[in-house]
């Protein structure tokens, strides 16, 4: 369960004794040490850990981590903002005894995620996973409302003995085929045993459609949770790749052509018990508040990528029709929009209709990512938007059109094609159609723009955001995409 209060000196109430209690159980099941976990601005997990023995303490005070992490990018180089990025200061990691976890795949390890508290007692601003928890917790106050929510998990298993750097598929099978079920059969079945013995309710464990993916689809939880179980879960798959020789990516684009790794987050609002996606007046049985909400994420879909979509490497992946969901549209089990409608199966939609938003990966930090997709939705669901026409079909064939004329007929002749490939054009600006930001330089322009993302990340977070994805940009810079490809394909 999901701890919501904000840590403490000396502990919260009841969380030293508890501590207490479960390193002792924690040394009886042979368990010598806990990771304390969280998740930087730039999407990389970072992590400090402790001896059980040591648990109580972390609980009481927390255990020292520099803020300077804030700002690193993911190749581990620094860049500042006007109080973040220097090597002064400290903050205490607390851990969340809640959601602490014994590691199937890591014998002798626990694994617990953290909020970071300043030495005076203070939230640290620059913590995601409080920024998240606030957004939840507002959402319950001020509008009557909770979410449910999953993160899929999608990443390629490459050979350990492939030459530095580079990446050779652990399997070589067709997409979503039997064969690699089959050829990475042991593998798969020791995931799922580790993510049981975890608690981690699995919905589905399937190859996908990129050399060597596969993907992972896991229960809904209230939001931190779920971005919670998203880093336990990373974590395990990679944990339990190395006991089988693999190496695992969960990179945006582990190769500069093809289907990238993407990191679909699934979400839900509910109010006094009941699904605000189904049983409702509007389309699919959508609630009117259920449509305003959709409305405001496609409102904020071009700045909401500088977060869902962080990396240089994102770009490569975010591309027409590969079901990446490029354009602000929307439509019921479309996957070529950026928001599906998920109606579920009749009988059972009042609990399992939800929305997915496509343009997110696994670069992403989650909770930053959950929380401004929750505030861009409360948004939208607090002006009463209202929400655009539905697409049916791949969107890029309303808004990549030829505008190329014929030379040798007169200037201002069209043909039938043209004049129908205008009108399709016109009836997707209509809808709001549009293409996604091309490239973080882009996406981080939208970001600077939107006064209400900024302001729910508050000052400092939303500065950090912006100069590590600044820094990504200038880290990249004259690389083609083979080489962005490269650089980040074994950092997430």
């Amino acid at each position: 369960m999901t701890t919501l209060a904000d840590p403490v000196p000396g502990g919260r109430p009841g969380d030293v004794e508890r501590a207490a209690a479960l390193a002792g159980e924690l040394a009886g099941r042979g368990v010598h040490g806990v990771v304390l976990a969280y998740v930087d601005t730039a999407g990389i997990g970072r992590v400090k850990t402790v001896p059980v023995a040591r648990l109580a303490a972390a609980a009481a005070w927390g255990v020292g981590m520099s803020p300077v992490f804030d700002t690193f990018l993911a190749d581990d180089s620094i860049v500042t903002t006007e109080v973040l990025g220097s090597p002064d200061g400290d903050l205490r990691l607390y851990p969340d005894l809640g959601r602490l976890t014994v590691l199937a795949a890591q014998p002798g390890w626990a694994w617990a995620p953290v909020d970071r508290v300043t030495q005076e007692g203070e939230p640290h601003p620059g913590c995601a996973r409080t920024f998240l928890r606030r957004i939840v917790a507002d959402a319950g106050r001020r509008h009557g409302i909770t979410f449910r929510a999953a993160v899929e998990i999608e990443w390629v298993l490459g050979r350990d003995t492939a030459p530095e750097g580079a990446f050779e598929p652990a399997t070589t099978g067709p997409a979503y085929g039997a064969v690699r079920q089959v050829e990475l059969s042991d593998y798969c079945a020791e995931l799922l045993a580790a993510l049981a013995a975890q608690g981690v309710d699995v919905e589905q464990v399937h190859p996908e459609y990129a050399a060597g993916q596969f993907e992972v689809s896991v229960g809904a939880l209230d939001p931190v949770a779920a971005a919670d179980r998203s880093v336990l879960v990373r974590q395990t798959v990679r944990a339990v790749a190395r006991r089988h020789g693999l190496r695992v990516s969960f990179a945006p684009a582990v190769l500069a052509e093809g289907v990238g790794n993407g990191g679909h987050v699934h979400l839900s609002a509910w109010r006094d018990g009941t699904n605000l996606h189904a049983g409702g007046e509007g389309r699919y049985g959508m609630t009117a508040a259920a449509e305003s909400f959709v409305a405001g994420l496609l409102a904020r879909l071009p700045a909401l990528t500088a977060v869902t979509a962080p990396s240089p490497a994102s770009y490569l992946r975010l591309r027409p029709s590969q079901w990446a969901g490029v354009y602000t549209a929307w439509g019921r089990e479309t996957r070529e929009a950026a928001v599906r409608i998920v109606t579920g199966m009749r009988g059972a939609r009042e609990r399992a209709a939800n929305l997915e938003v496509k343009p997110v990966d696994l670069a992403a930090n989650p909770y930053l990512a959950l929380g401004c997709l929750i505030a861009a939705g409360l948004d939208g669901m607090t002006a009463s938007a209202p929400l655009p026409e539905e697409i049916t079909g791949d969107p890029a064939r309303l808004v990549d059109t030829k505008t190329e004329t014929e030379t040798t007929t007169e200037a201002d002749a069209e043909t039938d094609a043209e004049a129908e490939a205008e009108a399709e054009a016109e009836g997707a600006a209509a809808r709001g159609v549009r293409r996604l930001p091309v490239s973080l330089t882009e996406a981080v322009a939208a970001f600077r723009r939107d006064e209400l993302l900024r302001a729910a990340l508050g000052p400092v977070l939303a500065d950090a955001v912006t100069a590590v994805r600044e820094g990504e940009v200038a880290a990249v810079a004259g690389l083609d995409d083979e080489q962005v490809a490269a650089a980040y394909r074994w950092r997430y």
